[in-house]
């Protein structure tokens, strides 16, 4: 398990990496493998695909979620 000045690190990181990509999170939270991520916009292939080689986690589309597009992202 990681401590938790790593996971807000981490968190910190990828909240930078989205909004500099001109995205917003609506929801962040740690998982058992990494980190659930959904937008605050439903996003088009292109623009998942930009967004995804941004963030320092490997990541994986995993659908259409409430409020936008959900990734999930892998330590």
């Amino acid at each position: 398990m990681r401590d938790y000045t790593e996971i807000w690190q981490l968190q910190d990181t990828i909240i930078t990496a989205v909004n500099a990509c001109g995205q917003v999170v609506w929801d962040l939270h740690e998982t058992s493998d990494g980190f659930h991520l959904e937008l605050t916009e439903h996003l088009d292939e292109t623009e998942i695909s930009n967004l995804c080689c941004q963030l320092p986690l490997s990541a994986d589309y995993e659908g259409e979620g409430k409020n936008g597009s959900v990734l999930r992202l892998n330590i």
